[in-house]
This record gives C-alpha cells, structure tokens and sequence, in this order.
C-alpha cells in the first residue's frame, strides 16, 4: 500500500512505501507516515540487508538486490537517475567492476539503514517488471550521494567510468 503525501513538478507522486501498510509485519506494531518522515527518528526499516545471490523474489521479499535496486514486499525498485557497476556479472570492467559494484552496494545498504528516507515512484520500466523510483534521505536523492562518493554514474548520460 501506498500513501500519498504531497506532489511534485510534473504531477509525480511522493509515496511513502516503507511504513504504510506493512510496517507493522515488519515491526510487529503501527507507524503513521508521519512519523516515518519526522527527521529525529530513525527509519523503521533499519534492518534492510542484502539479497543472496540467487534468492527468488517473493511477495513478501525486503532486501537490497545491488546499488540501484531493492525490492520491498516483492516489488522490484529500480533508481531511476543513477547506474551503479554489477555485483553478479562483468559488463565492461572486470573485477575491479564487481568490486566497486560490492562496494556501491554496501554503501546503499548503509544510507537505507542509517537514515529516514521516502521512496518516489514513476511508473515502470521498459519492460514493465520493474518500478522505478527515487529515494531521497531529506531533500537530497541517494544517487547524488552515491554520484559524490565515485560510487555511481549519472544515467543514462554519465560514462561506465569502471569500464576503463
């Protein structure tokens, strides 16, 4: 379930997933959406973790799958505006692209667990499999952070830097 809580340019919805209808499976209690967003409070899914390689997606699957994707309650979030390089295969840079794949991914993971966040959605991608999504930590998106940090690039214009 999703609860609106504002608009954005272009007639976007700002959806608060985390906490609206399944915080309470994870929590074993009742959060507001409010609450999710106040900036003293921890975020109620602190305990994200990251999806074993192979793991199935099931409707009730909440893990981090890589540095610009994560499924919550099954469904598949694809960051929109950001690419980081693959953990499972090598596309352009070998093993110095899973490495810092690893390590885009681990950093992720950090910021989702160490901070209150919110989550936009834009609809699907290309294939209709995935949701793309922003998620921001305050004002800022988490693929600028991870942008700033070398982490990841710009998508689709910025250049596969770990394929050099």
């Amino acid at each position: 379930m999703r609860q609106r809580v504002g608009l954005i340019g272009g007639g976007l919805i700002v959806c608060v997933v985390a906490v609206v209808g399944f915080a309470s499976s994870l929590l074993g209690g009742t959060s507001e959406p409010q609450e999710f967003l106040a900036a003293s409070q921890a975020s109620p899914i602190t305990h994200l973790r990251m999806c074993n390689k192979g793991e199935k997606n099931t409707s009730t699957k909440t893990c981090i799958v890589d540095g610009d994707t994560l499924w919550i309650r099954g469904i598949d979030y694809r960051m929109q505006g950001y690419d980081t390089p693959e953990t499972q295969t090598n596309i352009c840079g070998g093993a110095a692209e899973v490495a810092l794949g690893h390590r885009a991914s681990a950093r992720f993971l950090q910021l989702l667990n160490g901070n209150v966040w919110t989550i936009e959605t834009f609809g699907t991608d290309s294939t209709g499999r995935r949701t793309l999504a922003t998620i921001r930590i305050g004002a800022q998106d988490i693929g600028d952070i991870l942008i700033s940090e070398h982490l990841a690039r710009r998508w689709p214009d910025g250049a596969e830097f770990w394929c050099s």
